[in-house]
């Protein structure tokens, strides 16, 4: 431990001791992973490692503002509950001196490799797209989570493809057929968003083996890649950054998405049409891992950057944003699920169904199934102001805030031509919609002030349970 870390080690714990004194808020979450205090963004290094889950993420301890980019953990048992271990990795050496940037993990003999981005931004006149940041890959493990070897440097901007601008980073790492692989997002030279390939023979030292990108330009930069197989279909994950806007597409700053991958790993390849992984006000750079029963599990960190539109009122009490539930990912009819782990439902209490117009008092944590009939119009409404609507003849399903609880979001669109049933999440401060069995989904932060309710009208039933 250098001096640096000694002084950045110190800081947090301070920061996190004071944390633990206060009583927690009322938009705290209960099910949710957490900062203990400051800011919370991108889920990092998700594993499982004999039986526990862990759960890195992008984490400024010093300010629920963001600012200088660490790693935090927490672990779980059981996918429901979350307990936070402390700071993980510090921006303490030279090539990550700027923040430890996002990256992966994956569990081999026994330890837990990871891998991230260093990020260093120079001094002087630069741009900080072409010159003057440095976008450099790190590899260090662990056994626990809490003892790291140390950090190696094993790949600068220099050994990227020249036609790359600094902007590389976020890599995702595999082992496949004997050998590793790794994709990296990259802004390049023409303002075009792509992922990079790499393969390795001992998981340090790393060649070029494709790249993947779209014939027509779709956003100028793609973070957080991701690629997996479900039921022998591979997935391309990104998150692109520089969208046009639609009316119920890409209505978001940035956007988080897959798309089906067709060809060669290393060779000629297709990709299949975008689809968005949410169609909410919060969810961006989702990361997946395979747990030790074969699920292929996702969790996207309940956020968006750059939106200034947004005022969460946690950072009144220290801290800001939150992580999704872990939804579990299958294929079908040609298309990616998504659905809550069934550790979820495991969770459920009290059960009682609401009755048509009436308004139904609900719990800090529930959970509500929602059957509509025959694909008819309906109405929920959410305590202050949130409205959730279906309008069939437009094939449109809209998450409407009509009242402070949204905190300055609006109104955000899916379509969907069919909607036979919803699984509704809420928590303290969130409320995650999933559609047709896990089709599409919709997230959003919310904050309601006082009583919570819910009334459904129109052509729908709903049954409530309340979470343990």
């Amino acid at each position: 431990m250098n001096m640096l870390t000694r002084e950045l080690k110190k800081l947090t714990d301070k920061a996190e001791k004071e944390a633990a004194g206060k009583e927690k808020d009322k938009w705290y979450p209960l099910y949710h992973l957490a900062p203990p205090q400051g800011w919370l963004n991108d889920p990092n290094g998700l594993c499982q490692k004999e039986g526990v889950y862990h759960g890195f993420f992008q984490y400024s301890p010093l300010s629920p503002e963001g600012g200088l980019k660490f790693w935090g953990h927490s672990v779980s048992r059981d996918l429901f509950s979350w307990e936070y271990q402390g700071a993980a990795l510090y921006p303490d050496q030279p090539f990550d001196c700027h923040g430890v940037y996002s990256g992966s993990a994956f569990v081999e003999d026994g330890k837990i490799r990871i891998y991230y981005t260093g990020n260093v931004k120079e001094d002087g006149d630069f741009d900080y797209i072409r010159k003057g940041r440095q976008g450099n890959l790190v590899m260090t493990e662990t056994e626990d989570g809490k003892k790291f070897s140390a950090k190696k440097w094993l790949m600068k901007n220099e050994d990227y493809p020249s036609d790359c601008t600094c902007h590389v980073r976020d890599p995702k790492v595999w082992k496949q057929d004997g050998l590793y692989y790794m994709v990296q997002g990259a802004r390049n030279e023409k303002e075009y968003g792509e992922v990079l390939l790499y393969k390795s023979q001992d998981g340090e030292n790393w060649t070029l083996a494709n790249r993947f990108k779209t014939e027509e330009k779709m956003g100028y930069m793609w973070e957080c890649p991701d690629f997996f197989s479900l039921n022998g279909q591979r997935i391309l994950s990104v998150s692109p950054q520089g969208m046009e806007h639609e009316e119920a597409r890409f209505q978001n700053t940035y956007e988080s998405g897959w798309f089906p991958f067709y060809g060669e790993l290393e060779g000629s390849y297709l990709l299949g049409e975008f689809e968005e992984w949410d169609y909410g006000f919060d969810f961006y750079a989702p990361q997946t891992f395979l747990d030790e029963k074969g699920r292929r599990i996702l969790i996207g960190w309940m956020g968006m950057p750059d939106t200034p539109e947004f005022v969460n009122p946690t950072v009144a009490y220290g801290w800001q944003h939150i992580m999704t539930v872990p939804r579990e990912l299958t294929w079908k009819n040609g298309r990616v699920f998504q659905f809550p782990v069934e550790e979820i439902s495991a969770r459920r209490g009290g059960k009682s169904k609401l009755k048509a117009g009436e308004a139904t008092a609900v719990e800090t944590a529930w959970d509500l199934e929602v059957h509509v009939f025959k694909n008819q119009d309906f109405t929920i409404n959410l305590s202050e102001g949130l409205k959730l609507w279906r309008n069939s003849r437009l094939g449109i399903f809209a998450m409407e805030f009509t009242g402070p609880a949204g905190a300055g979001r609006t109104m955000r669109k899916v379509k969907l031509d069919q909607i036979t049933d919803l699984r509704i999440l809420g928590d303290a401060s969130s409320i995650e919609i999933f559609f047709n069995q896990g089709e599409k989904a919709m997230s959003t932060r919310y904050y309601p002030e006082e009583k919570r309710e819910i009334t459904i009208t129109g052509g729908a039933e709903a049954v409530l349970y309340s979470l343990k």
